[in-house]
C-alpha cells in the first residue's frame, strides 16, 4: 500500500511536532522551511501539564529532561513594591492535580529536542532553505510551489509557517494584522551575572501600571529569561528580533524591583518586537490544506499556551487523521475540534494581558484585593481556574 505523505510548512516547533506526531502515525513527512538553517530563535517558554501530555505523548519529553526547569511556584507580584499577591504552588502540585509537571524551558532548547525526533524517525525529512511562494489544490493533494522553482506534492499539506503564513494567506486571503498596543521586551541572562540581585527561582508575573513583565528560569534553572510587556500607541515593525537599547528597557522597568533592573542592565542581547493579533479565520480548511499553530490562531503570550497549543493541534490532526480516511473531511473534524478551545485561550489571553496592566490605583485593588484573598483562604480556588486548561489532555 502506498504510504500516505504530508507536506508541512514551517519548521516551527508546531511544523516539527506535527512532522513528528504524522510519522508516528504512518505518514510519509516533509517539513519545508524557508531559514537557510533549522535554528529557533526566541527565549524561554513554559509548558504547562496539558502540554507535557503532549510531549509525552510524542516521545521527546526524556531528551529535555536536562535543560528543563521546573519552578517550584507561580506568583504575581507588584512590578514597584515586590509585593505578592498570590502563590501558586507547582512542583508536585501540578504533578498531583493536573496528572503532569508545569516547566520552564528555552524555546530552542524544545525546539532542538523536536527536531532530533523527527529526524529519528526513517518516513520524515527535512528541508532548509525552502520558501514557498504558494500552493495548488490538485487531484488527491496540494502541491506548494518554492521560491525557487520546485514543486512539491503531498496527500496533505499543513501550514504551520507562523503569524505571516502564506499559507493562510493563500487560503483566507490577505489580511493586515492588527497591532495589539503592546510591544515586548526579552533578554535571558546567566544567574551567575546577577548575584543575590537574581529574581527568585520561581515563574513571576509582575504587574504594573499600562505594563507587566515575566521573569523565568531555563537551561537548568542557570539563567534567567526575562519578559516585558508594555503598552504602547504606535510601532511600525513587525518583527520577532529587533534589536533593543538597554537604556530604553530601563525606562519602562527600571524604577521597578531591583532584580528586574539587575537583569536588564546586565543584558548582553535585548530584543524588541510588537505583539500584533489577527481576527478569527472563518476556516482553517482548504481541502485536504490545513493550518496549525499561529498561522490557524495567533495569541498573546499573557497565558504562555502559544507553544502549547500549537502541539496539541499537533497531536490532534494525527490523530484525527489516523481514524478518517478521507483528508478533507478529517482537517474539518480537526478544526471543529480545536477551534473552539483555541479561541477561548486567545480570549483569556487578552483578558489576561489587561489584568495584569491596571491603570488605577483603584482598579489595581479591585483586581489583586480578591485575588490575594482567595490565595490565603484557599490555593485550591484559584488552582480550579486552570483545570480546564492545564488538566486538559488533547490525546484524549
Amino acid at each position: 500500500m502506498t504510504k500516505r505523505r504530508a507536506v508541512i510548512a514551517g519548521g516551527g516547533i508546531g511544523g516539527l511536532a506535527c512532522g513528528l506526531a504524522l510519522a508516528q502515525t504512518g505518514w510519509e513527512v516533509e517539513v519545508l522551511e524557508q531559514a537557510p538553517e533549522l535554528a529557533e530563535v526566541g527565549a524561554g517558554i513554559q509548558v504547562s501539564p496539558n502540554g507535557m501530555a503532549m510531549l509525552d505523548r510524542l516521545g521527546v519529553t526524556p531528551m529535555i529532561e536536562e535543560t528543563l526547569f521546573e519552578p517550584e511556584a507561580i506568583e504575581l507580584r507588584m512590578g514597584r513594591t515586590g509585593r505578592r499577591v498570590f502563590r501558586l504552588p507547582m512542583k508536585g502540585y501540578a504533578q498531583a492535580r493536573w496528572g503532569k509537571r508545569f516547566i520552564q524551558i528555552h524555546r530552542a532548547d524544545l525546539h532542538n529536542a523536536l527536531a532530533r525526533a523527527l529526524h529519528a524517525q526513517p518516513s520524515a525529512q527535512l528541508r532548509t532553505g525552502a520558501k514557498i511562494t504558494g500552493y495548488v489544490r490538485e487531484r488527491g493533494g496540494a502541491s506548494v510551489y518554492l521560491e525557487r522553482g520546485d514543486r512539491v506534492f503531498g496527500d496533505l499539506l499543513v501550514g504551520a509557517d507562523g503569524v505571516r503564513s502564506e499559507i493562510r494567506q493563500q487560503m483566507c486571503g490577505a489580511d493586515r494584522a492588527r497591532f495589539t498596543g503592546n510591544v515586548a521586551w526579552r533578554s535571558v541572562v546567566p544567574v551567575a551575572a546577577l548575584g543575590d540581585l537574581a529574581p527568585p527561582p520561581f515563574g513571576v508575573i509582575w504587574a504594573g501600571r499600562g505594563k507587566h513583565a515575566v521573569t523565568t528560569r531555563v537551561r537548568g534553572g542557570a539563567y534567567v529569561n526575562f519578559v516585558g510587556i508594555v503598552e504602547q500607541d504606535d510601532w511600525t515593525e513587525e518583527g520577532w528580533s529587533i534589536p533593543g537599547k538597554i537604556e530604553d528597557a530601563l525606562a519602562d522597568f527600571g524604577a521597578w524591583q531591583p532584580c528586574l533592573r539587575a537583569v536588564l542592565e546586565a543584558s548582553n542581547g535585548l530584543f524588541r518586537w510588537a505583539l500584533y493579533g489577527r481576527p478569527p479565520l472563518a476556516t482553517w480548511c482548504d481541502g485536504p490544506v490545513t493550518l496549525l499553530g499561529d498561522a490557524a490562531h495567533p495569541m498573546l503570550p499573557s497565558m504562555a499556551q502559544g507553544a502549547v497549543m500549537a502541539l496539541e493541534d499537533a497531536v490532534v490532526l494525527a490523530d484525527v487523521l489516523s481514524g478518517e480516511p478521507d483528508r478533507a473531511r478529517a482537517v474539518q473534524a480537526y478544526e471543529a475540534k480545536r477551534k473552539p478551545r483555541v479561541t477561548r485561550v486567545q480570549e483569556r489571553s487578552a483578558s489576561n494581558a489587561r489584568m495584569f496592566h491596571r491603570h488605577t490605583g483603584l482598579g489595581q485593588l479591585a483586581t489583586y484585593g480578591p485575588m490575594a484573598a482567595a490565595s490565603r483562604l484557599s490555593v485550591g480556588a484559584i488552582q480550579r481556574q486552570q483545570d480546564w486548561i492545564y488538566g486538559f489532555n488533547a490525546a484524549g
